[in-house]
């Protein structure tokens, strides 16, 4: 089976610029987008897919797991299920119940064991019981969207795809690189303004970002290194150095390379 790039149809003028409705042209729109990138790939040089996985298969399980779940949470339970269903065949004949108690502590796990055995069986019937390698196979299993597919297609087959969940989605509008909030419109504008070989790697980075500094509540604006380029900087969160650093999150060192990079010390001291 053939490995194609994952793409989004493009549409002239798309995105509708920085928060507030200020125009800007596209060129403005990637300069901001390759300068954020390369910005977060100093702030995390080993962002990668925080699902453990070993196969396409493994991989394509726990990010269905995901969903409204924490990958923490779903690191957790897959050593067990992935002993226990190690290919299409486990899991197109797996017994419901059983299945769906290995999965339970993911959430939602009635509709997730019935992604996992109809997957099981489509990769199985459709594929050979490999799992496929281009963006409108994976989409054609059950409960497989873009985000899912793009995520496989990058860790496991390292084909460029953006991934947008919640906080890329949200950061990319609070960045200004979009306006839209559908998460393929928010794809397609992305894929027009990152360098394809780093749509995988800015998705990762800016994921991890959404999780340490960019919160959906209260940003950490205060201690953002993309401050300087931020629209959106002072009005997602506080500007103030001290109170921002307390909604930061990750371990020490962590934080402290974050707070180097924004240029502020520890307790707010610049």
């Amino acid at each position: 089976m053939s490995t194609t790039t994952s793409t989004v149809s493009r549409r002239p003028g798309a995105g509708s610029g920085p928060p507030g409705g200020r125009s800007q042209s596209r060129l403005a729109r990637v300069r901001r987008a390759r300068a954020i990138n390369r910005d977060l790939a100093r702030a995390y040089p080993d962002a990668t897919c925080e699902l453990t996985f070993s196969t396409p298969l493994e991989l394509l399980v726990a990010t269905v797991l995901s969903a409204q779940c924490t990958d923490a949470r779903v690191n957790a339970v897959t050593p067990a299920l992935f002993a226990r269903y190690p290919d299409a065949a486990a899991y197109a004949g797996a017994d419901r119940a059983e299945l769906e108690e290995l999965i339970r502590p993911t959430g939602f796990f009635r509709a997730k064991a019935d992604h996992l055995i109809g997957i099981g069986a489509a990769v199985l019937d459709r594929f050979g019981g490999e799992v496929p390698s281009t963006l409108d196979e994976l989409v054609s299993l059950p409960g497989v969207g873009r985000k899912t597919a793009n995520v496989v297609l990058g860790d496991a087959f390292g084909v460029p795809g953006i991934t947008v969940d919640t906080h890329l989605g949200r950061l990319a509008r609070r960045w200004g690189l979009t306006g839209e909030t559908d998460p393929v419109a928010v794809e397609r504008d992305l894929c027009d303004l990152i360098e394809q070989p780093e749509w995988t790697h800015f998705s990762h980075r800016a994921i991890l970002h959404g999780r340490r500094v960019c919160h959906s509540r209260r940003a950490a604006c205060g201690v953002c290194l993309l401050a300087s380029r931020c629209p959106s900087a002072g009005e997602a969160g506080p500007a103030d150095p001290r109170e921002a650093e307390r909604l930061l999150r990750g371990d020490d060192e962590e934080r402290g390379r974050l707070l180097a990079l924004a240029g502020v010390g520890v307790g707010g001291a610049e």
